[in-house]
């Protein structure tokens, strides 16, 4: 199933990754463990964090070509093993640049209230790990990364197209603490990710749409990356 608004296309590769496909572009966001190998070669890659389950080397040697741009934080810069021939873009929250194809901004991605260890969260704020607002045609979209609700959400109101949020709880938002972040964002439309794989169910994903469709237009995709 593809989501398609203004002209863009947005479809889910399972858990936290996405292509979105525009005017004869291709970009990736977070892609993982990919089954397929057809895909269209990508122009541009986002990568919100270092962690196994979004930056992933074999997906990405699947879908990157000579001169594919890779955007990704510091953090993250390891897990490139064997990638050759990109151009690699690291990114700090809280900036802007324009790629020319898109603009982009970066906003922060960490946990306030999932933790590995008393006092240790999961994704920790000064690691550095980014979600991305995506700007295509005027068009805004929003990949929050593994994150909480947080306070600089509340500086996205009603500036976002597509929100695209976690809701599989554990290392990220529960299905209901998304609606939270539903209520401070006020996106057009929000699409629930980060549940299918590792963890969290679709069941996620309909509890989410069920308690946020009285805010917004809640779209729930089938993964366009399915094991045959």
């Amino acid at each position: 199933m593809v989501f398609e608004y203004q002209g863009i296309k947005i479809h889910w590769l399972r858990h936290a990754g996405f292509w979105i496909e525009f005017d004869n572009y291709n970009i990736y966001i977070d892609p993982y463990e990919l089954f397929r190998t057809d895909y269209p070669k990508a122009d541009i890659v986002f990568i919100t964090h270092e962690h196994f389950d979004h930056c992933d080397p074999d997906s990405l040697k699947i879908l990157v070509k000579s001169g594919t741009i890779i955007v990704m934080p510091e953090i993250a810069k390891n897990c490139l093993k064997g990638i050759k021939d990109v151009r690699i873009e690291i990114v700090k929250p809280n900036e802007c640049r324009d790629l020319g194809i898109i603009k982009f901004c970066t906003i922060p991605s960490y946990n306030t209230t999932k933790f590995r260890a008393p006092g240790k969260v999961y994704h920790p704020k000064e690691d550095g790990r980014v979600g991305y607002i995506i700007e295509i045609k005027g068009v805004k979209i929003y990949h929050a990364g593994d994150t909480d609700v947080i306070p600089e959400m509340k500086e996205l109101e009603s500036k976002i197209d597509i929100a695209l949020l976690p809701v599989s709880g554990t290392y990220v938002m529960t299905a209901e603490e998304a609606v939270d972040a539903v209520k401070l964002i006020k996106p057009k439309i929000a699409i629930p990710m980060h549940y299918g794989t590792i963890v969290g169910t679709v069941k996620d994903a309909e509890k989410f749409k069920q308690l946020a469709q009285q805010y917004t237009q809640v779209v729930i995709l089938e993964s366009e990356d399915e094991k045959k």
